[in-house]
């Protein structure tokens, strides 16, 4: 069994090792324009991505830009994105964003996390993904897989979406922030899920936390 890197060393191992499990993370949603970006991450909200490309597939053939979303009224659009969970909302807010949009900041998505946050149906995940993924900016979206394998990883013990953000800012470099955000979400989609995740397939078993103690709970039930 493979020796177990100790404290920051273990952490930059964990790190090392998810880079290159997958070389070529990036966000799985499909968009042609920085608000488009925007619409779909608004759109992922309890839904797939796969789910959000099949709805936006169609939608942005024939709704493109801020104006085109602003001249719609929010009962068309629901009808329109009805294959997404929460789709009233969610419409009520792309609409209400869009004309915020095109009547203050000329069309043009801001770069500015408060003005993001300021916008209707937009919180501190949406506005981070934004910011990552389109303005390459040195920010950690949390969602629900982020959240999960960070802790199972130990690369966090934060018990808040909040907390744990900001012991990953603290512990990945800035410069890859984006890129593990990604990995994370990838290696809990695919290895670490959250029920019968694939520990005893996982290239990272003798790094996690999780596994780890798993091994430990079968060894002393089979003690007993």
């Amino acid at each position: 069994m493979r020796k177990v890197p100790a404290g920051g060393g273990r952490i930059r191992e964990v790190l090392d090792r998810l880079a290159g499990l997958y070389p070529d993370a990036g966000t799985a949603l499909k968009y042609g324009s920085t608000f488009q970006l925007l619409v779909a991450v608004m759109l992922s909200a309890q839904c797939t991505d796969r789910q959000v490309n099949k709805i936006t597939a169609g939608l942005f053939e024939k709704y493109r830009t801020p104006e085109d979303f602003a001249a719609l009224g929010w009962e068309d659009l629901a009808r329109l994105i009805k294959g997404c969970g929460l789709h009233r909302n969610k419409s009520r807010n792309i609409v209400g964003v869009s004309r915020i949009l095109v009547e203050k900041y000329g069309s043009r998505v801001p770069a500015d996390r408060e003005a993001l946050e300021a916008l209707p149906g937009v919180g501190r995940k949406t506005a981070n993904v934004v910011l990552s993924v389109a303005f390459n900016k040195p920010v950690m979206p949390v969602d629900t897989h982020v959240f999960r394998t960070s802790r199972r990883l130990g690369l966090s013990s934060g018990k808040t979406p909040g907390a744990v953000e900001k012991d990953l800012v603290g512990v990945v470099p800035r410069d890859l922030l984006g890129r593990i955000h990604h990995c994370l979400i990838l290696h809990g989609r695919e290895v670490c899920r959250a029920r019968n995740p694939l520990c005893s397939g996982c290239a990272l078993s003798d790094l996690c936390l999780h596994c780890r103690s798993s091994v430990v709970g079968r060894q002393e039930s089979e003690d007993i």
